[in-house]
């Protein structure tokens, strides 16, 4: 009598439906959660860049007050008199041509910085977001998991529901 109810089990429809959804669960589950970790990634190597950007953006706002500093002393100088004041001015005019070099060096290194800041939130919105749809995924995967424990049949259309729904979340990150 054993053997015929765990055969009449074995061949239940609903747990080989059940078995075939945690197996497409769990493959989900195992991509989203690699996209996440990729995403989680990408947003500090982002942050990271932009912190080098910075970096090397107030090294050039610094070489730029240091030439700005030291056209103003030579301006300075070139109003005096005597034989420098004209090798004072030429002086002056390429510490001034100096300072537009670092200015705009600086602008650039800001600009990159703000892209790879905008790059990282973009990473770390994602990455959230793929937590979410592969927490989900692997409750679909406890709740099924329930169906057959139970034979019922509720558990498991609340897993494909909530497995849905992990997955399309997972799926909208990039999609948006």
């Amino acid at each position: 009598m054993e053997h015929a109810l765990h055969a009449e089990h074995a061949n239940s429809p609903l747990v080989s439906r059940v078995t075939i959804t945690i197996a497409a669960l769990a493959v989900l589950a195992a991509v989203a959660g690699s996209l996440e970790t990729l995403e989680s990634g990408e947003a500090i190597i982002a942050a990271n860049s932009a912190v080098l950007d910075q970096d090397r953006a107030t090294d050039s706002w610094n070489l730029y007050e240091a030439r700005s500093i030291k056209k103003y002393m030579l301006e300075i100088a070139s109003g005096g008199s005597g034989p420098e004041v004209a090798s004072y001015r030429e002086k002056a005019k390429s510490e001034e041509s100096g300072e537009t070099e670092a200015e705009a060096t600086a602008k650039q290194q800001e600009t990159q910085r703000d892209r790879d800041l905008a790059a990282s939130e973009t990473h770390e919105r994602r990455h959230h977001n793929l937590t979410i749809g592969t927490t989900l995924i692997e409750m679909a995967i406890a709740l099924s998991t329930v169906a057959i424990i139970t034979r019922r049949t509720w558990p498991w259309m609340s897993a494909l529901v909530v497995g849905g729904l992990g997955t399309v979340i997972a799926a909208l990150v990039y999609l948006a």
